[in-house]
């Protein structure tokens, strides 16, 4: 019996000898949790579940980050804006997280916005959301903006001789941003808009947007839609005759939309950010490094290569975050009010850092971090993305 409280209290002493560096370490040692909030089921899942596996290259690629254990939380938003604002509540509120991450679509990736900057959470998104303000310095992004995307392909359009376009995009948030960025683009470009039609992304059929802007006879189509959905105006118009070039962005790439598209997606021109294209990339290119090591950790952990743009845009938003953790001074400790703020502020830092899209770097006034360097140009050739040269 003495022997016993004699060691419990050399067990005492000890730890009270750790004095304020022993405290330090062991309040280092606390975990970097992530709340990550992804569309692993509804009509966007096929994205969610591609968002998932680059979560998880991520983490096989950098597990820890200045002595602490990046620990994720997932959550399924069910491609639902409103369970995604719950979901975020709810990682705030419940499991004191210290940075979201998410989400699939940008309904709900504005939506957990909101909630990130009330709940002064910073958020790294992997879908483009176009904020300014308080809610910019709180929430960013690891793709490109779709306004930067579409003004891309406007170009291309361009240099191919397009004259007239017609639009089929989503009747949401997406669907708004991609159509007025063509607005902005297309007029200086020469060329005409001659149809704007939508449909919802759970719509099964698109005859009637297909048939309307095929009577507009324009020389090109763009498609405004993402994910598996963003295939539907595609076969629709080439089921119905359309022979016009179609165009659109990297919100559509993945293995899903391509085996949905099938056929009527050969020939697609689309703006993409890099990473599907690595080995296809000169030497020069700033993503090259990094998409190889995206792909070794995604063939490690996922037993396959990465045939999508989403997980990659996943991976880095882990990339990004640890990025800041690093330089987040080391008294200030995951789980409190400052360390979320400290984060934030590290994030707005960011600056030149590489990324499988192109080297980042954001400010306080927009939650974009990517340019022009960072856009290429991708055909779909026999079910295949190939760079455009």
């Amino acid at each position: 019996m003495f022997r016993h409280t004699k060691m419990k209290v050399q067990v005492l002493c000890a730890a009270l000898a750790i004095g304020s560096t022993g405290f330090a370490a062991v309040a280092q040692a606390a975990d970097l949790k992530v709340g990550v909030i992804v569309p692993l089921s509804g009509p966007i899942s096929a994205q969610g579940l591609n968002d998932e596996l680059g979560i998880k290259a991520a983490l096989k690629y950098q597990g820890s980050v200045a002595g602490h254990n990046i620990k994720v939380i997932k959550l399924d938003d069910q491609s639902n804006s409103a369970l995604a604002t719950r979901n975020a509540r709810k990682l705030i509120d419940q499991e004191h997280v210290d940075v979201l991450v998410g989400a699939g679509g940008v309904p709900s990736s504005l939506a957990i916005a909101t909630v990130a900057t009330e709940g002064k959470t910073p958020l790294v998104s992997f879908t483009p959301i176009d904020l300014t303000g308080e809610k910019a310095e709180w929430a960013k992004t690891t793709t490109q903006s779709g306004d930067l995307m579409v003004g891309a392909v406007v170009d291309e359009m361009k240099r191919n001789g397009v004259k007239t376009v017609g639009y089929i995009g989503f009747s949401d948030a997406w669907g708004d941003s991609a159509y007025a960025a063509l607005q902005k683009y297309a007029e200086p470009a020469g060329i005409k808009i001659v149809a704007n039609e939508r449909y919802a992304r759970t719509d099964n059929s698109l005859t009637a947007q297909a048939l309307k802007v095929i009577s507009a006879r324009p020389d090109a189509v763009l498609g405004g839609g993402a994910g598996t959905p963003g295939a539907l105006p595609y076969i629709a118009l080439r089921e119905r005759g359309y022979k016009g070039v179609m165009y659109g962005t990297y919100a559509l790439i993945s293995p899903e939309f391509v085996q949905l598209v099938g056929k009527a997606g050969q020939g697609l021109i689309v703006s993409s950010g890099p990473s599907l294209v690595g080995p296809q990339l000169p030497d020069s290119n700033a993503s090259k490094k990094t998409i190889a090591e995206f792909n070794k950790a995604f063939q490690e952990v996922n037993n396959s290569q990465p045939n999508d743009l989403f997980s990659a845009y996943s991976f880095d938003t882990i990339l990004v975050i640890a990025d800041a953790a690093k330089r987040v001074p080391s008294n200030v400790v995951p789980g409190t009010e400052a360390y979320r703020l400290a984060l934030r502020d590290e994030l707005n830092k960011t600056t030149k850092l590489p990324t499988t899209q192109g080297l980042l770097s954001y400010t306080p006034a927009s939650s974009y971090g990517l340019g022009k360097d960072s856009v290429v140009m991708l055909e779909l050739v026999d079910a295949k993305w190939m760079l455009r040269k």
